[in-house]
């Protein structure tokens, strides 16, 4: 997010925090695509999604005073949505788990083989990188999936799981560690 964004927000955050309700209105309506793309990638159902958009922004409206550096809004409304996903995810039994597709999606090549055994070849290898990738430990799990799914910065992924930075850094490492452990024991 490019530093004119975050004063924007920053600025919205401090009107909303006066009680201007069309300042309110405008920061949901900046981060909700965000938002709602987070959840619906996180709960993998588009109900669950919604209820919890509906319910990360009724914790930002009631907490937003608590929001000491309006020009970590973004920051702190990461945190709140992976806190309200893990919540309902563990609620429902849901859990983060990434589809076949999504993976192919995620690491296709732009120019894919249009040769049938290399296509099922690539099927093979993200089926295993799937079934690798649950069997991580969860925080290894959820910082690899954050970083290399949705393209976070370190920073955001510390601040939305509320560890530091330097644990993000070593999740990463021992979670590209056991990839590659779990993948060439097969």
């Amino acid at each position: 997010m490019r530093e004119s964004e975050i004063q924007y927000l920053a600025g919205l955050v401090v009107r909303a925090k006066q009680k201007d309700s069309d300042a309110f209105a405008e920061l949901y309506a900046k981060t909700y695509n965000k938002v709602y793309n987070y959840t619906k990638h996180y709960l993998r159902d588009d109900f669950l999604a919604q209820d919890a958009l509906q319910e990360i922004y009724i914790s930002v409206l009631k907490n937003l005073n608590k929001l000491n550096d309006p020009t970590l809004f973004m920051a702190w409304l990461n945190r709140i949505s992976f806190h309200v996903c893990y919540d309902i995810s563990q609620k429902t039994g849901q859990g983060n788990i990434i589809s076949d597709q999504e993976i192919l999606e995620f690491l296709q090549d732009e120019h894919p083989d249009t040769d049938l055994e290399s296509s099922t070849l690539k099927k093979d290898e993200h089926e295993r990188l799937r079934i690798a990738l649950e069997s991580l430990p969860f925080s290894e799990k959820q910082v690899l999936t954050m970083r290399y799914y949705n393209n976070l910065k370190l920073t955001e992924i510390a601040a939305a799981m509320d560890i530091s930075r330097s644990s993000v850094k070593r999740y990463i490492a021992s979670g590209q560690k056991h990839l590659k452990q779990l993948l060439a024991e097969e």
